[in-house]
């Protein structure tokens, strides 16, 4: 039990060693913006098509992807008719958080990778609980090392609307709650959290391509550097496949 603590613990709050990359950046052009929309699009690419939907239909079949899917793209598609289509200035001076810094396009990405969290976490759970000596340890170190590039994504688009460092990396780190606590249903409700796991995962990855198609993509080729972008999403997408296939 210890260890499950302690494992699901760190691969949920890999997010907060992600986002440090980001905090670090300095203030990029318009070129290096769109390098990293496209290079944050590849990355949720790839893991959408080679690591979500696969888990998914290994797990639940068709049936359990064209669901989750449907779902994820249908509750991105309200969550952004419904989020006000703010446009902030930015500012990094800030004393107080305030909610509505958060333009549309940043909290959908929060939204979705939160989202995606959590059936990551159901499975950190549901391993450790099943029986399989080592299992629980493996997927919580290969998930950790994937949640480590969404921090950086999250933090990157929040520092890019103006919000503070410091709170950029809180709410990046606190993305990963939401997978620590799954973590726990899963272990304590294995044989229900189960079945819900392949539709989970096809919900996160309708969630990512949602954002990928409607916004990450068109937006990294707005400033007339699409081929600089179209190499950095290739470079992302082969980075989570490497990530992927290795962890």
């Amino acid at each position: 039990m210890e260890e499950f603590i302690l494992a699901s613990g760190l691969s949920a709050f890999a997010t907060g060693l992600g986002a440090i990359p980001a905090i670090l950046l300095r203030n990029t052009t318009h070129r290096g913006k769109d390098m990293l929309l496209a290079f944050s699009a590849g990355m949720m690419m790839a893991a959408s098509m080679f690591e979500l939907i696969p888990k998914s239909l290994n797990l639940g079949g068709y049936e359990a992807v064209f669901i989750g899917i449907f779902l994820g793209m249908l509750i991105l598609t309200l969550l952004e008719q419904n989020i006000p289509h703010e446009h902030i200035e930015r500012t990094n001076n800030n004393e107080y958080f305030d909610i509505k810094m958060i333009d549309r396009k940043a909290m959908l990405i929060i939204m979705a990778i939160t989202l995606h969290n959590i059936p990551e976490g159901l499975s950190v759970g549901v391993s450790y609980n099943s029986g399989v000596e080592g299992l629980g340890l493996l997927i919580a170190l290969a998930i950790g090392v994937q949640n480590a590039p969404e921090g950086f994504i999250i933090a990157f688009f929040l520092i890019e609307q103006g919000v503070k460092k410091s709170h950029a990396f809180i709410i990046a780190l606190g993305t990963g709650f939401a997978e620590w606590i799954a973590a726990f249903v899963g272990f304590w409700l294995t044989a229900v959290a189960s079945q819900l796991v392949p539709i989970g995962l096809a919900f996160a990855a309708g969630s990512m391509l949602y954002i990928v198609y409607k916004e990450l993509i068109p937006e990294s080729h707005g400033d007339g550097y699409a081929l600089s972008a179209t190499y950095s999403f290739t470079g992302g997408l082969l980075l989570m496949v490497a990530m992927t296939w290795f962890f």
